[in-house]
């Protein structure tokens, strides 16, 4: 495969739209346990974002983060967006390099620890500008109380 039939990282995430995105690779903190904390934050504008992940007790609050922190600092450098309208549009966690290591067992035997990291991808976006002007409305709410027609 040719590189250029592969589309760039950029491209492959934003695609022609502004916006941002940063990634740290090899964070010794499981996938598994970082998508918890991702969840949490996807969607959110990037201060509110912030603000979550200073106080979220997960070990993984921190690399994720710093990995918004800087997605949102890129888009400020080189999109001259500012940050009040900027929000976490992606963010996701995969498998990195898996670290094997040997534990002694019984009678001679071994069994293989694990040691798995992660690479964390945030990507972040100004608001449409429909949908920031567009006021939210909300369903009506149900009576419960339908007649049934016999």
């Amino acid at each position: 495969m040719s590189k250029d039939s592969r589309p760039s990282r950029r491209q492959a995430l934003l695609g022609d739209r502004p916006g941002s995105y940063a990634i740290a690779r090899r964070v010794r903190i499981s996938p598994t346990k970082v998508r918890r904390v991702i969840d949490l934050v996807r969607g959110m504008d990037v201060s509110d974002a912030l603000s979550t992940l200073r106080f979220t007790p997960q070990a993984a609050s921190e690399p994720v983060y710093k990995v918004l922190a800087s997605a949102a600092a890129n888009a400020e450098q080189a999109d001259s967006i500012k940050r009040a309208d900027l929000y976490v549009s992606q963010a996701f966690a995969g498998e990195g390099v898996t670290m094997r290591r040997i534990r002694p067992r019984e009678k001679g035997s071994a069994s293989r620890i694990l040691k798995r990291s992660s690479q964390i991808t945030v990507v972040v976006e100004p608001r449409p500008a429909q949908a920031a002007a567009a006021p939210r409305t909300t369903a009506p709410a149900a009576t419960g109380t339908k007649k049934k027609e016999a």
